[in-house]
Protein backbone atom coordinates (compact mmCIF):
# COMPACT_ATOMS: atom_id res chain seq x y z
CA UNK A 1 0.00 0.00 0.00
CA UNK A 2 1.30 3.63 -0.92
CA UNK A 3 2.29 6.02 2.36
CA UNK A 4 0.92 9.31 2.22
CA UNK A 5 3.63 12.01 1.32
CA UNK A 6 4.82 9.54 -1.40
CA UNK A 7 6.88 10.43 -4.31
CA UNK A 8 3.77 11.15 -5.90
CA UNK A 9 3.98 15.11 -6.81
CA UNK A 10 1.43 17.94 -7.87
CA UNK A 11 4.46 19.01 -10.71
CA UNK A 12 2.12 21.49 -11.78
CA UNK A 13 -1.41 19.97 -12.27
CA UNK A 14 -4.48 22.35 -11.87
CA UNK A 15 -7.19 21.22 -9.19
CA UNK A 16 -9.67 23.58 -7.83
CA UNK A 17 -10.58 23.42 -4.19
CA UNK A 18 -14.58 25.26 -3.53
CA UNK A 19 -14.72 26.65 0.06
CA UNK A 20 -11.44 27.19 -0.19
CA UNK A 21 -11.49 28.86 3.21
CA UNK A 22 -12.86 26.66 5.22
CA UNK A 23 -11.30 24.37 8.00
CA UNK A 24 -9.98 21.04 6.16
CA UNK A 25 -10.10 23.38 2.21
CA UNK A 26 -7.59 25.64 4.12
CA UNK A 27 -5.24 22.83 5.11
CA UNK A 28 -5.71 20.86 2.05
CA UNK A 29 -4.83 24.29 -0.31
CA UNK A 30 -1.15 23.88 1.65
CA UNK A 31 -0.85 20.48 1.38
CA UNK A 32 -1.39 20.88 -2.56
CA UNK A 33 0.88 24.09 -2.64
CA UNK A 34 3.57 22.35 -0.98
CA UNK A 35 3.12 19.34 -3.41
CA UNK A 36 3.34 21.72 -6.48
CA UNK A 37 0.26 21.54 -7.73
CA UNK A 38 -1.68 24.82 -9.03
CA UNK A 39 -4.90 25.30 -7.10
CA UNK A 40 -7.54 27.48 -8.18
CA UNK A 41 -9.86 27.79 -4.49
CA UNK A 42 -13.18 28.79 -4.76
CA UNK A 43 -14.57 31.38 -2.34
CA UNK A 44 -17.42 33.86 -2.16
CA UNK A 45 -15.30 37.07 -2.24
CA UNK A 46 -11.89 36.78 -3.20
CA UNK A 47 -10.96 40.29 -2.04
CA UNK A 48 -12.26 39.67 1.67
CA UNK A 49 -9.82 39.60 4.11
CA UNK A 50 -10.66 36.67 5.86
CA UNK A 51 -8.56 35.10 2.97
CA UNK A 52 -5.50 36.40 3.77
CA UNK A 53 -4.21 33.31 5.23
CA UNK A 54 -4.52 31.34 2.15
CA UNK A 55 -2.64 34.34 -0.19
CA UNK A 56 0.07 34.23 2.92
CA UNK A 57 0.83 29.88 2.45
CA UNK A 58 3.91 29.14 0.81
CA UNK A 59 3.96 28.76 -3.24
CA UNK A 60 0.46 30.80 -2.88
CA UNK A 61 1.87 34.02 -4.71
CA UNK A 62 3.14 31.43 -7.97
CA UNK A 63 0.10 28.67 -7.86
CA UNK A 64 -2.97 29.38 -5.99
CA UNK A 65 -5.88 31.47 -7.54
CA UNK A 66 -8.72 32.57 -5.35
CA UNK A 67 -11.66 33.01 -8.10
CA UNK A 68 -15.60 33.97 -6.85
CA UNK A 69 -18.39 31.01 -7.01
CA UNK A 70 -21.64 30.15 -5.93
CA UNK A 71 -22.20 26.75 -5.23
CA UNK A 72 -25.80 27.48 -6.98
CA UNK A 73 -24.44 29.13 -10.23
CA UNK A 74 -23.37 25.98 -12.38
CA UNK A 75 -21.60 28.80 -14.80
CA UNK A 76 -19.29 29.73 -11.66
CA UNK A 77 -18.53 26.56 -11.18
CA UNK A 78 -17.57 25.95 -14.55
CA UNK A 79 -15.53 28.54 -14.87
CA UNK A 80 -13.69 27.83 -11.96
CA UNK A 81 -13.19 24.10 -12.73
CA UNK A 82 -13.03 24.18 -16.40
CA UNK A 83 -9.13 23.18 -17.24
CA UNK A 84 -8.78 21.11 -13.83
CA UNK A 85 -7.46 17.97 -14.03
CA UNK A 86 -9.18 17.23 -10.30
CA UNK A 87 -11.98 19.32 -7.98
CA UNK A 88 -11.79 18.65 -4.20
CA UNK A 89 -15.44 19.51 -3.23
CA UNK A 90 -15.20 20.67 0.15
CA UNK A 91 -17.78 23.84 0.59
CA UNK A 92 -20.47 22.98 2.76
CA UNK A 93 -22.85 25.36 5.19
CA UNK A 94 -22.07 24.19 8.72
CA UNK A 95 -25.52 24.43 10.18
CA UNK A 96 -29.14 23.17 11.66
CA UNK A 97 -31.33 25.48 9.68
CA UNK A 98 -32.80 23.81 6.85
CA UNK A 99 -33.34 26.63 4.65
CA UNK A 100 -29.71 27.73 4.88
CA UNK A 101 -28.62 24.15 4.41
CA UNK A 102 -30.59 21.41 2.33
CA UNK A 103 -30.21 23.87 -1.13
CA UNK A 104 -26.30 25.14 -0.96
CA UNK A 105 -25.57 21.41 0.21
CA UNK A 106 -27.85 19.31 -2.15
CA UNK A 107 -27.82 21.71 -5.15
CA UNK A 108 -24.79 22.31 -4.70
CA UNK A 109 -22.88 19.07 -4.83
CA UNK A 110 -25.12 18.48 -7.58
CA UNK A 111 -23.85 21.58 -9.60
CA UNK A 112 -20.07 21.00 -9.17
CA UNK A 113 -19.96 17.07 -10.33
CA UNK A 114 -21.85 18.12 -13.35
CA UNK A 115 -19.62 20.93 -14.06
CA UNK A 116 -16.60 18.37 -13.11
CA UNK A 117 -18.04 16.15 -16.06
CA UNK A 118 -18.65 19.03 -18.42
CA UNK A 119 -14.69 19.89 -17.51
CA UNK A 120 -13.59 16.18 -17.97
CA UNK A 121 -11.67 16.29 -14.62
CA UNK A 122 -9.94 13.03 -13.86
CA UNK A 123 -11.57 12.48 -10.12
CA UNK A 124 -13.54 14.69 -8.01
CA UNK A 125 -13.37 14.39 -3.98
CA UNK A 126 -15.79 14.97 -2.26
CA UNK A 127 -16.00 15.92 1.78
CA UNK A 128 -19.41 14.32 3.21
CA UNK A 129 -19.61 13.91 6.61
CA UNK A 130 -19.89 11.03 9.90
CA UNK A 131 -23.75 12.44 9.55
CA UNK A 132 -24.18 10.71 7.02
CA UNK A 133 -23.11 7.75 7.84
CA UNK A 134 -24.19 6.83 11.81
CA UNK A 135 -27.43 8.24 12.61
CA UNK A 136 -29.69 5.11 12.42
CA UNK A 137 -31.44 4.37 15.37
CA UNK A 138 -32.31 0.15 14.11
CA UNK A 139 -28.36 -0.50 13.56
CA UNK A 140 -27.38 -2.85 16.13
CA UNK A 141 -24.99 -1.14 18.98
CA UNK A 142 -22.66 -3.37 18.91
CA UNK A 143 -21.78 -3.55 15.28
CA UNK A 144 -18.94 -1.90 13.54
CA UNK A 145 -19.82 0.88 11.60
CA UNK A 146 -17.94 1.11 8.24
CA UNK A 147 -18.01 2.53 4.93
CA UNK A 148 -21.45 0.60 4.10
CA UNK A 149 -23.29 2.19 6.67
CA UNK A 150 -26.01 4.78 5.81
CA UNK A 151 -27.88 7.43 8.02
CA UNK A 152 -31.46 7.09 8.07
CA UNK A 153 -33.53 10.40 6.18
CA UNK A 154 -36.42 9.63 8.34
CA UNK A 155 -34.47 9.49 12.05
CA UNK A 156 -32.71 12.69 10.56
CA UNK A 157 -36.17 14.63 9.55
CA UNK A 158 -38.06 13.15 12.78
CA UNK A 159 -35.30 14.93 15.72
CA UNK A 160 -34.66 17.99 13.00
CA UNK A 161 -30.64 16.93 12.31
CA UNK A 162 -30.74 19.22 9.51
CA UNK A 163 -27.12 19.23 9.12
CA UNK A 164 -26.74 15.01 8.71
CA UNK A 165 -30.16 14.85 6.59
CA UNK A 166 -28.44 17.28 4.33
CA UNK A 167 -25.45 15.35 4.44
CA UNK A 168 -27.02 12.37 3.32
CA UNK A 169 -28.79 13.83 0.82
CA UNK A 170 -26.05 16.01 -0.90
CA UNK A 171 -23.77 12.84 -0.66
CA UNK A 172 -26.66 10.46 -2.33
CA UNK A 173 -27.27 13.27 -4.92
CA UNK A 174 -23.19 13.12 -5.18
CA UNK A 175 -23.08 9.05 -6.22
CA UNK A 176 -26.35 9.30 -8.44
CA UNK A 177 -24.90 12.29 -10.59
CA UNK A 178 -21.65 11.24 -10.80
CA UNK A 179 -22.97 7.49 -12.15
CA UNK A 180 -25.11 9.57 -14.40
CA UNK A 181 -22.50 11.41 -16.02
CA UNK A 182 -19.59 9.22 -15.52
CA UNK A 183 -17.40 10.96 -13.26
CA UNK A 184 -14.68 9.08 -11.07
CA UNK A 185 -15.94 9.89 -7.75
CA UNK A 186 -14.52 9.66 -4.31
CA UNK A 187 -15.69 10.59 -0.44
CA UNK A 188 -13.89 11.50 2.50
CA UNK A 189 -16.47 11.11 5.71
CA UNK A 190 -14.73 13.34 8.51
CA UNK A 191 -16.31 12.94 12.08
CA UNK A 192 -16.00 16.19 14.18
CA UNK A 193 -12.51 17.94 12.94
CA UNK A 194 -10.04 19.76 15.48
CA UNK A 195 -6.70 21.35 15.40
CA UNK A 196 -4.78 24.05 14.55
CA UNK A 197 -6.42 26.82 12.74
CA UNK A 198 -5.24 28.31 9.64
CA UNK A 199 -8.06 30.85 9.39
CA UNK A 200 -8.39 33.99 11.64
CA UNK A 201 -12.36 32.77 12.61
CA UNK A 202 -13.23 30.27 14.91
CA UNK A 203 -14.98 27.37 13.17
CA UNK A 204 -18.34 25.36 14.07
CA UNK A 205 -16.36 22.42 15.30
CA UNK A 206 -13.80 24.65 16.74
CA UNK A 207 -16.37 26.56 18.90
CA UNK A 208 -17.19 23.14 20.54
CA UNK A 209 -14.42 22.80 22.41
CA UNK A 210 -14.06 27.05 23.00
CA UNK A 211 -17.04 26.96 24.61
CA UNK A 212 -15.66 24.84 27.59
CA UNK A 213 -12.28 27.13 28.20
CA UNK A 214 -14.41 30.59 28.14
CA UNK A 215 -17.03 29.79 30.87
CA UNK A 216 -19.78 29.70 28.52
CA UNK A 217 -20.68 26.54 29.56
CA UNK A 218 -20.96 26.01 33.08
CA UNK A 219 -21.62 21.65 32.47
CA UNK A 220 -20.58 19.16 29.78
CA UNK A 221 -23.60 17.28 27.87
CA UNK A 222 -24.10 13.40 28.14
CA UNK A 223 -23.03 13.06 24.62
CA UNK A 224 -20.42 11.42 22.72
CA UNK A 225 -18.02 12.67 19.90
CA UNK A 226 -15.56 10.75 17.54
CA UNK A 227 -12.45 13.39 16.49
CA UNK A 228 -10.05 13.73 13.83
CA UNK A 229 -7.20 16.17 13.54
CA UNK A 230 -7.76 18.62 10.82
CA UNK A 231 -4.29 17.78 9.43
CA UNK A 232 -5.02 14.31 8.96
CA UNK A 233 -8.63 15.10 7.33
CA UNK A 234 -6.96 17.21 4.60
CA UNK A 235 -3.86 14.11 4.15
CA UNK A 236 -7.21 11.91 3.39
CA UNK A 237 -8.49 14.16 0.88
CA UNK A 238 -5.13 14.60 -1.03
CA UNK A 239 -4.33 10.47 -0.41
CA UNK A 240 -7.70 9.07 -1.99
CA UNK A 241 -7.32 11.40 -4.94
CA UNK A 242 -2.80 10.50 -5.68
CA UNK A 243 -4.23 6.90 -5.27
CA UNK A 244 -5.48 5.63 -8.66
CA UNK A 245 -6.92 2.48 -7.53
CA UNK A 246 -8.81 4.26 -4.29
CA UNK A 247 -12.86 4.04 -4.53
CA UNK A 248 -15.95 4.65 -2.44
CA UNK A 249 -16.15 6.11 0.81
CA UNK A 250 -13.54 6.48 3.01
CA UNK A 251 -14.17 7.13 7.07
CA UNK A 252 -11.72 9.21 8.49
CA UNK A 253 -11.58 9.07 12.07
CA UNK A 254 -9.30 8.98 15.06
CA UNK A 255 -11.35 7.99 18.50
CA UNK A 256 -14.62 8.70 20.20
CA UNK A 257 -14.82 10.59 23.19
CA UNK A 258 -17.55 11.30 25.66
CA UNK A 259 -17.81 14.84 26.96
CA UNK A 260 -16.78 14.01 30.32
CA UNK A 261 -13.47 12.72 28.84
CA UNK A 262 -12.99 15.47 26.66
CA UNK A 263 -13.32 17.93 29.82
CA UNK A 264 -10.76 16.04 32.15
CA UNK A 265 -8.27 16.25 29.10
CA UNK A 266 -9.09 20.28 28.70
CA UNK A 267 -9.27 20.43 32.66
CA UNK A 268 -5.47 18.34 33.04
CA UNK A 269 -3.53 20.48 30.03
CA UNK A 270 -5.50 24.10 30.59
CA UNK A 271 -6.06 24.50 34.40
CA UNK A 272 -6.18 28.12 33.78
CA UNK A 273 -9.73 27.90 32.07
CA UNK A 274 -13.18 26.96 33.79
CA UNK A 275 -13.51 23.52 32.82
CA UNK A 276 -16.75 22.68 33.24
CA UNK A 277 -16.72 19.26 35.80
CA UNK A 278 -19.93 18.51 36.09
CA UNK A 279 -22.08 16.54 33.43
CA UNK A 280 -25.77 18.39 32.40
CA UNK A 281 -27.68 14.97 33.08
CA UNK A 282 -27.01 13.66 36.23
CA UNK A 283 -30.08 11.21 36.48
CA UNK A 284 -29.03 8.92 32.85
CA UNK A 285 -26.06 6.29 32.35
CA UNK A 286 -23.43 7.77 30.28
CA UNK A 287 -24.00 7.68 26.50
CA UNK A 288 -21.50 4.90 24.79
CA UNK A 289 -20.15 5.55 21.64
CA UNK A 290 -20.84 3.87 18.04
CA UNK A 291 -17.89 1.20 17.57
CA UNK A 292 -16.42 1.96 13.97
CA UNK A 293 -13.43 1.04 11.44
CA UNK A 294 -11.06 3.33 9.78
CA UNK A 295 -9.19 -0.06 8.35
CA UNK A 296 -9.53 1.11 4.76
CA UNK A 297 -8.25 5.13 4.95
CA UNK A 298 -5.20 3.44 6.76
CA UNK A 299 -4.83 1.24 3.71
CA UNK A 300 -3.98 4.48 1.79
CA UNK A 301 -1.50 5.46 4.03
CA UNK A 302 -3.24 7.90 6.20
CA UNK A 303 -1.73 7.52 10.33
CA UNK A 304 -4.16 9.75 12.61
CA UNK A 305 -2.69 11.71 15.42
CA UNK A 306 -4.25 11.16 18.89
CA UNK A 307 -7.19 12.81 19.81
CA UNK A 308 -5.22 14.33 23.19
CA UNK A 309 -2.37 16.16 20.87
CA UNK A 310 -5.51 17.44 18.92
CA UNK A 311 -6.98 18.69 21.41
CA UNK A 312 -3.89 20.06 22.96
CA UNK A 313 -3.04 21.65 19.54
CA UNK A 314 -6.45 23.29 19.14
CA UNK A 315 -6.40 24.98 22.46
CA UNK A 316 -3.16 26.57 21.39
CA UNK A 317 -3.51 27.60 18.31
CA UNK A 318 -7.10 29.47 19.71
CA UNK A 319 -4.70 31.14 22.16
CA UNK A 320 -1.77 32.09 19.34
CA UNK A 321 -4.93 33.63 17.36
CA UNK A 322 -6.03 35.53 20.17
CA UNK A 323 -9.29 34.05 20.86
CA UNK A 324 -8.28 32.34 23.98
CA UNK A 325 -6.58 34.33 27.14
CA UNK A 326 -3.45 32.09 27.91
Amino acid sequence: MPVYASSVSGGGEVVCVTGAGGFIASWLVKLLLEKGYVVRGTVREPDDPKNSHLRALEGAAERLILLKADLLDHASLYSAINGCSGVFHTASPVTDDPEKMIEPAVTGTKNVICAAAEAGVRRVVFTSSIGAVYMDPNRDPDAVVDESYWSDLEYCKNTKNWYCYAKTVAEQVAWKTATDHNVDLIVVNPVLVLGPLLQTTVNASTAHIMKYLTGSAKTYTNAVQAYVDVRDAAAAHLAVYEWPEAEGRYLCAESMLHRGDVVRILGKLFPQYPVPTKCSDEVNPPKKGYKFTTQKIRDVGIHFTPVKQVLYETVKSLQEKGHLNS
